[in-house]
Protein backbone atom coordinates (compact mmCIF):
# COMPACT_ATOMS: atom_id res chain seq x y z
CA UNK A 1 0.00 0.00 0.00
CA UNK A 2 1.30 3.47 -0.94
CA UNK A 3 1.73 5.97 1.84
CA UNK A 4 0.33 9.46 1.37
CA UNK A 5 3.83 10.89 0.88
CA UNK A 6 4.66 8.27 -1.78
CA UNK A 7 1.47 9.08 -3.69
CA UNK A 8 2.10 12.82 -3.65
CA UNK A 9 5.66 12.29 -4.87
CA UNK A 10 4.57 10.11 -7.77
CA UNK A 11 2.01 12.69 -8.91
CA UNK A 12 4.43 15.61 -8.94
CA UNK A 13 5.58 16.63 -12.40
CA UNK A 14 8.97 15.30 -13.40
CA UNK A 15 11.81 17.75 -13.34
CA UNK A 16 12.66 18.85 -16.87
CA UNK A 17 15.96 17.62 -18.18
CA UNK A 18 18.75 20.17 -18.27
CA UNK A 19 18.76 21.85 -21.67
CA UNK A 20 21.58 20.85 -23.94
CA UNK A 21 24.28 23.40 -24.53
CA UNK A 22 23.31 25.34 -27.67
CA UNK A 23 24.95 24.23 -30.86
CA UNK A 24 25.37 26.29 -33.97
CA UNK A 25 25.89 25.46 -37.62
CA UNK A 26 27.74 27.33 -40.31
CA UNK A 27 26.31 26.64 -43.75
CA UNK A 28 28.62 27.51 -46.63
CA UNK A 29 27.08 27.45 -50.12
CA UNK A 30 29.16 28.22 -53.19
CA UNK A 31 29.25 28.14 -56.96
CA UNK A 32 32.60 26.65 -57.94
CA UNK A 33 34.77 28.43 -60.50
CA UNK A 34 37.86 26.19 -60.40
CA UNK A 35 39.34 23.96 -57.71
CA UNK A 36 42.98 22.88 -57.68
CA UNK A 37 45.46 20.84 -55.61
CA UNK A 38 46.07 23.74 -53.22
CA UNK A 39 42.33 23.81 -52.52
CA UNK A 40 42.30 20.08 -51.74
CA UNK A 41 45.27 20.35 -49.36
CA UNK A 42 44.00 23.51 -47.67
CA UNK A 43 40.53 22.06 -47.06
CA UNK A 44 42.04 18.99 -45.42
CA UNK A 45 44.30 21.10 -43.17
CA UNK A 46 41.53 23.56 -42.26
CA UNK A 47 39.12 20.79 -41.33
CA UNK A 48 41.69 19.31 -38.96
CA UNK A 49 42.41 22.75 -37.49
CA UNK A 50 38.69 23.40 -36.92
CA UNK A 51 38.37 20.20 -34.90
CA UNK A 52 41.61 20.48 -32.96
CA UNK A 53 41.75 24.19 -32.12
CA UNK A 54 38.20 25.55 -32.42
CA UNK A 55 36.01 22.75 -31.01
CA UNK A 56 34.20 21.95 -34.25
CA UNK A 57 31.78 19.11 -33.54
CA UNK A 58 31.18 17.85 -37.09
CA UNK A 59 31.89 18.90 -40.65
CA UNK A 60 30.26 17.61 -43.82
CA UNK A 61 30.66 18.82 -47.40
CA UNK A 62 28.96 17.89 -50.65
CA UNK A 63 29.63 18.85 -54.24
CA UNK A 64 27.25 18.39 -57.13
CA UNK A 65 28.26 19.80 -60.47
CA UNK A 66 29.47 23.34 -59.75
CA UNK A 67 27.62 23.63 -56.44
CA UNK A 68 29.28 23.04 -53.09
CA UNK A 69 27.62 22.93 -49.67
CA UNK A 70 29.59 22.55 -46.45
CA UNK A 71 28.01 22.43 -43.00
CA UNK A 72 30.03 22.64 -39.82
CA UNK A 73 28.68 22.28 -36.29
CA UNK A 74 30.00 24.24 -33.33
CA UNK A 75 29.67 24.53 -29.57
CA UNK A 76 29.56 28.34 -29.45
CA UNK A 77 29.43 31.52 -31.50
CA UNK A 78 32.78 32.47 -29.96
CA UNK A 79 34.36 29.35 -31.49
CA UNK A 80 32.89 30.27 -34.89
CA UNK A 81 34.21 33.84 -34.64
CA UNK A 82 37.66 32.63 -33.61
CA UNK A 83 37.65 30.16 -36.50
CA UNK A 84 36.65 32.87 -38.97
CA UNK A 85 39.54 35.08 -37.76
CA UNK A 86 42.21 32.34 -37.93
CA UNK A 87 45.00 33.37 -40.33
CA UNK A 88 44.82 30.09 -42.29
CA UNK A 89 41.08 30.49 -42.67
CA UNK A 90 41.50 34.15 -43.74
CA UNK A 91 43.92 32.98 -46.43
CA UNK A 92 41.39 30.39 -47.61
CA UNK A 93 38.64 33.02 -47.72
CA UNK A 94 40.77 35.31 -49.88
CA UNK A 95 41.81 32.45 -52.16
CA UNK A 96 38.19 31.38 -52.49
CA UNK A 97 37.15 34.88 -53.51
CA UNK A 98 39.98 35.26 -56.01
CA UNK A 99 40.33 31.77 -57.50
CA UNK A 100 37.95 29.02 -56.44
CA UNK A 101 34.41 30.42 -56.30
CA UNK A 102 32.19 32.57 -58.51
CA UNK A 103 29.89 33.23 -55.58
CA UNK A 104 29.47 32.04 -52.02
CA UNK A 105 27.11 32.59 -49.12
CA UNK A 106 27.60 31.84 -45.43
CA UNK A 107 24.79 31.37 -42.93
CA UNK A 108 25.27 30.96 -39.17
CA UNK A 109 22.27 29.33 -37.52
CA UNK A 110 21.32 28.11 -34.06
CA UNK A 111 20.10 24.53 -33.88
CA UNK A 112 16.87 24.23 -31.97
CA UNK A 113 16.26 20.51 -32.47
CA UNK A 114 17.74 17.54 -34.22
CA UNK A 115 16.03 14.37 -35.36
CA UNK A 116 17.48 11.15 -36.66
CA UNK A 117 16.49 7.72 -37.87
CA UNK A 118 18.54 4.57 -38.27
CA UNK A 119 17.55 1.62 -40.38
CA UNK A 120 17.82 -1.88 -38.93
CA UNK A 121 19.40 -3.06 -42.21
Amino acid sequence: MESKSDASQSQQPRQPQKPLKPKFAVIFKAEIKHLDNEYDNLVKDLRQLAFEKYHCLDFVAYTQGNDEVAISYWQSLEDIQAWKADTSHLYAQKSGQQRWYRHYQVEVVELLRTYSMSSAD
